[in-house]
């Protein structure tokens, strides 16, 4: 165990961290020059596209030091704000962590949440400073900012370039003499902490688990804590970039895949303590808290015949994704689907195409809300989720709305736009530090249904990029609350329900229905439009109609020619869902998050 060292990667999103662990993968040589890809541990389609890490990987190497061999178990962890549970996930299972620093850009505001899950986890902590070949690099800047804002020391910092390999030999000796080996006792019973699953189509559930005490060994006889279901162990193996290593045993200190020949994607849960089922351990390992979801949208298959699809491919997707949840809700307007609760916009949208690309599913995705604590005339209270089921006006007493520390860390030159959009979000400013003479540190209180949408986006765009964001959930406070609803054709049409504060009610619903008038194809009638608070119509727009017929140019001739046109038509219907007499397109579901 002594030549063993558990660590993870973690960093603000694009300072480097895959490209890191590309470099680290290589210097170890456990893949040859000719192996070696961009971004290794970054597996998905998707991860190599958006170039972001959306799922944490763990990789075995072996590193020589001195004559002596030592077992690197690294994990490198995504650093959008949206994955910050995959980062507490790997944190749990690691004794230090790197700390990795843009040059150039300095402490990002997940730079310090990352830091404090790795604080709480007694975890202990490298700062690496990455990109010194950089020509607006400013190391010494850097390292004073890690001290300033973070609060620790930064004198020993590691200067390093992933991309050019300067510094990284260093950097695998100080991971070696600074991080602990892993404690526990190898003679003690079998207790391990399963941190990552995922769904295998030829080995079924599969456990990915850091061993603390005791090992694991093949056709042992395992107990899952959680459930106290008993499996027996088919195969181990160690996870390495490209081919895994079978092994007979895991021992105390190491990390491993342990396959039963699970087909029952409920068995194993992310956070379970796994033992010897005939001598079992007394206490679980219990290091981590299942993730809360803070955005909830409906997902429908477009083809109501893929209902049984979308629920195995949820089934499957949540072992991969431990984050996720999902319950079966009903629409009137859109038929059967799940509410599923995700931990932010872009975790929904990697759901999303996750589905459509991975389970070849046609899915239209309700807008995005947040759970609403309603407290009834009675005395009672109930979560609402889905703004649809929120009762009549007359028996609710109140309505209290989550709410969210947002850290911003800023150039001063965009602090007035960036305190404006707050502001304009019902923002309350908490703290306003400068960590220097040009950058900012601000924390604000504000309601998380406003930064659910296009908050990140405009954040971006008034700051030409350069602010960063995080956020953490804080508590529910009293807020003034009304449903705003969509009408098309007289007809409520609940997947376009939102919950709005009653302040800013007129101006969302012009929008919404100026939004949908450019997305509503125009009919043979006239079709309204119209935002309703209640009984009240509050803003209304109107489609023209249109008395167009396509095959009218066909006259006589081929009747191929005429089914050539009908068929076009047929495709532009396929993505649309019938609510009474009209067509209504995909996009307007989703008309709502154009709102700001």
């Amino acid at each position: 165990m002594k030549n063993i060292r558990n660590f993870s990667i973690i960093a603000h999103i694009d300072h480097g961290k895959s490209t890191l662990a590309d470099r680290i993968i290589q210097e170890c040589g456990s893949v040859t020059d000719r192996e070696l890809g961009k971004q290794m541990m970054d597996t998905m389609d998707i991860e190599q596209e958006r170039g972001i890490t959306i799922k944490a990987q763990s990789v075995r190497l072996n590193y020589v030091k001195d004559g002596e061999v030592y077992i690197l178990n690294l994990i490198d962890t995504p650093g959008h704000v949206d994955f910050s549970y995959e980062v507490s996930k790997s944190l749990a299972s690691s004794d230090g962590a790197l700390l990795i620093v843009d040059a150039a850009q300095g402490v990002e505001a997940q730079t310090i949440a990352n830091v404090y899950l790795a604080l709480e986890n007694n975890l202990e902590l490298i700062p690496v400073i990455n990109k010194i070949d950089l020509p607006a690099a400013e190391p010494e800047r850097v390292a004073e900012e890690i001290e300033a804002s973070i609060g620790i020391d930064a004198t020993d910092a590691l200067l390093v370039s992933a991309k050019t390999g300067v510094g990284i030999r260093e950097l695998l000796d100080a991971i070696v003499d600074r991080i602990p080996a892993p404690s526990g006792d190898p003679k003690a019973t079998t207790k391990a902490i399963i941190y990552d699953s995922w769904f295998d189509p030829y080995l079924g559930a599969v456990a990915l688990v850091r061993v603390f005490d005791g090992s694991i060994k093949k056709r042992q006889l395992l107990k899952l804590m959680s459930n106290d279901e008993q499996h027996q162990v088919l195969d181990l193996m160690y996870p390495h970039p490209l081919k895994r290593q079978n092994t007979n045993s895991i021992e105390a200190g190491e990390i491993g895949i342990v396959i039963m020949g699970l087909k029952e994607m409920g068995v194993i849960n992310v956070g379970d303590t796994i033992t010897d089922a005939l001598n079992p351990t007394s206490e679980p390992v219990g290091k981590y808290e299942p993730a809360k979801p803070f955005v909830f949208a409906g997902l429908y298959p477009i083809d109501t015949d893929e209902f049984e699809e979308l629920r195995d491919a949820l089934d499957k997707l949540k072992l991969n994704d431990s984050s996720l949840s999902y319950e079966p809700e009903t629409s009137v307007a859109l038929g059967f689907g799940f509410r599923v609760g995700f931990l932010g916009m872009l975790h929904m949208e990697v759901i999303k195409e996750r589905l459509e690309r991975e389970y070849d599913l046609d899915l239209i995705a309700t807008a995005p809300s947040v759970v609403y604590h309603v407290f009834m005339n009675d005395g009672s209270m109930i979560e609402v989720q889905n703004p649809s089921e929120l009762p009549e006006v007359n028996h609710i007493e109140h309505i209290e709305e989550p709410y969210v520390k947002a850290t911003v860390i800023t150039p001063s030159e965009y602090l007035g736009n960036v305190m404006n959009l707050l502001v304009g979000r019902r923002g309350v400013q908490e703290k306003m530090d400068y960590l220097n003479e040009n950058r900012v540190l601000l924390e604000y209180s504000v309601p998380m249904n406003e930064i659910v949408v296009g908050f990140y986006d405009t954040l971006k765009s008034i700051s030409k990029g350069y602010a960063s964001f995080d956020y953490d959930p804080t508590e529910f406070k009293e807020g003034d609350l009304v449903k705003l609803d969509v009408r098309v054709a007289g007809e409520i049409v609940d997947a376009l329900s939102v919950i709005v504060p009653r302040t800013s009610a007129d101006s969302r619903g012009r929008e919404l229905v100026k939004n949908m008038k450019e997305i509503v194809p125009r009919q043979l009638f006239e079709v309204a439009i119209q935002a309703s608070l209640g009984n009240r119509i509050i803003a209304r727009e109107t489609v023209k109609s249109m008395g167009k017929n396509v095959t009218a140019k066909c006259y006589g001739g081929d009747i191929t020619r005429k089914r050539k046109l009908l068929d076009k038509q047929k495709k532009g219907k396929k993505r649309m869902k019938a609510i009474g007499k009209v067509q209504l397109p995909q996009e307007a579901f989703m008309s709502v998050l154009k709102m700001d």
